[in-house]
């Protein structure tokens, strides 16, 4: 029987991954959607556009908050063998990361329920209202979430960047710490 290279046996656990690849697929689609149903006239399409966005963060939300639960209870796997500056960026932008994709739904949930209106998830239920309508409030964390979402973006093609960089460049064993399979 062979034994996988040391620096495989020293990755995430599968649920881990899956929670992190979930959340990536989720976060690449809702910021190019926020960004273009902010852009289109008004219409069904964009409606639904916005239906969809308001639910793919109530699933970012929800997932997140399994994912850092997990983290707290379960841990990481040790770090990898890299320049403490890595090391510390790594640390950083993950945990910005970590708090950015709850506080951004968060402060959108809030929004929308001082907008007078409930989030969807999908079509399956609401999530309740935090708070009751207030039009200024709503006006204000709008403002809040599309700096908050364009922070996200950027931080996700650090993230990405980051981790192509480490692969290819590097050739260490970063990546290879949170891909599928190993």
């Amino acid at each position: 029987m062979s034994v996988a290279p040391q620096r495989y046996q020293q990755g995430y656990s599968g649920i881990a991954k899956s929670l992190h690849w979930i959340v990536a697929l989720c976060v690449l689609t809702i910021v190019p959607v926020g960004i273009m149903m902010g852009r289109l006239p008004d219409s069904a399409f964009k409606n639904n556009l916005f239906e969809f966005h308001k639910s793919l963060g109530a699933l970012i939300l929800m997932l997140m908050t399994v994912r850092l639960i997990y983290r707290l209870v379960k841990g990481a796997p040790p770090e990898p063998k890299i320049p403490a500056f890595y090391r510390f960026a790594g640390s950083v932008t993950h945990w910005a990361l970590y708090v950015l994709l709850i506080v951004t739904p968060m402060v959108a949930w809030i929004g929308y329920n001082a907008f007078g209106v409930r989030v969807p998830f999908f079509g399956l239920f609401e999530l309740p209202a935090l708070v009751g309508k207030n039009d200024p409030l709503s006006e204000t964390l709008f403002g809040v979430h599309r700096f908050l979402g364009i922070t996200v973006g950027v931080l996700m093609m650090m993230h990405i960047g980051a981790g192509l960089f480490h692969y290819f460049i590097r050739k260490d064993e970063v990546l290879q710490r949170m891909l599928p399979g190993k």
